[in-house]
């Protein structure tokens, strides 16, 4: 494998790419979808997660709260005010900052925040506020206080909202299309012009084809899947963490996409395939629409061990001690689909001769 070989390939790939309906459909198609449901269910512009605060004492956490830009800060007087704007819907939580809070704090006195969450708010809002209200009182301690912050649900039951059922399966389309399917029609259409065996007679090397096709699926697809999560404002807590997920799953789709790549003999087979195996790509997708379906069914999927950690973080604010074991199944993968890749490739040479 020669990196300068690669890297002048992948120019190649990405100028003669970029003119096809494919790389076009690979992007266009989940951005739209995903525009489009942003757009119908309102969360395209939707606003900052809403906190309400009854401050008995004058606390220096209410004003960092209030000076902080990501949320919407509003202040009650009374505790009945308070519940009542939880039960409507005014504000995602309410926080009661008890008496001689700070004091407590500084000292690292045992103390506790009662938190009033309206059933039908977001879970990735609830979460942001007290992912924050978290980091605040850390930062005013200047060290791990012990806090407690206690969570009381007021309103309806929580609702999940279609939008945040869907981006599930738009994620798994934005990472798969372009990660799938840009290697692979790019490698049948080497194999059909036989261009392919006049590349290998040079001193570039199927690996450095192979692995030139699949960096343009990587780059498509992890571009892709970031938009996407822009759009949805799904990014989470730990952005680094979620591209590093997201990188792992585009590895896995540019796996397939080689091998698919490397075996099939037309674009027509390719699309048999790809109609008639999607469900183990998108079943995980699926499986989220409809919460009532148990959720370990969706382990069955491959695609479940990117799918799972990406929701976690983006949605529950989830940490790498949380979706570990799933990054890991998914790692080990990444590295049995890559074993495969080296076979295909050294079939392909010996089919070549």
């Amino acid at each position: 494998m020669n990196p300068r070989r690669i890297g002048i390939l992948f120019r190649k790939e990405l100028f003669q790419g970029t003119k096809g309906f494919i790389f076009i459909w690979a992007i266009v198609m989940p951005l739209l979808i995903s525009f489009a449901l942003s757009a119908l269910f309102g969360t395209l512009f939707s606003e900052k997660p809403k906190l309400g605060v009854l401050d008995e004492d004058g606390s220096q956490l209410s004003v960092m709260l209030e000076e902080y830009d990501s949320i919407r800060y509003k202040e009650f007087t009374a505790l009945s005010d308070i519940q009542r704007a939880v039960e409507d819907g005014a504000v995602d939580v309410g926080i009661i900052i008890p008496d001689g809070f700070d004091i407590s704090v500084k000292q690292g006195e045992p103390t506790e925040i009662t938190a009033y969450i309206w059933g039908e708010s977001l879970a990735k809002d609830r979460t942001v506020l007290l992912v924050t209200l978290a980091n605040m009182i850390r930062e005013m301690a200047a060290q791990e206080a012990p806090v407690e912050i206690e969570t009381i649900s007021l309103g309806e039951e929580e609702i999940i909202p279609w939008n945040v059922r869907l981006l599930p399966l738009i994620m798994l389309f934005a990472v798969f299309l372009g990660g799938v399917f840009i290697p692979a029609t790019s490698l049948i259409d080497e194999k059909e012009k036989k261009t392919l065996t006049a590349l290998v007679v040079t001193p570039t090397s199927l690996v450095d084809v192979f692995m030139a096709k699949g960096l343009l699926g990587f780059v498509l697809s992890m571009f892709v899947g970031i938009i996407v999560l822009l759009i949805n404002q799904a990014l989470g807590a730990q952005p680094l963490l979620l591209i590093m997920v997201l990188a792992l799953g585009a590895i896995m789709a540019v796996e397939l996409g080689m091998i698919f790549g490397a075996i099939m003999k037309d674009i027509s087979t390719l699309f048999a395939i790809w109609k008639s195996c999607g469900i183990l790509l998108f079943g995980p997708g699926i499986i989220y629409m409809f919460p009532q379906i148990p959720q370990w069914v969706g382990r069955i999927f491959p695609t479940y061990y990117m799918l799972e950690p990406l929701m976690a973080i983006s949605q529950k604010a989830a940490g790498w001690s949380d979706i570990a074991l799933n990054v890991f199944v998914l790692i080990g993968i990444d590295a049995l689909l890559f074993a495969l890749v080296l076979f295909t490739i050294k079939r392909t040479r010996q089919l070549d001769r």
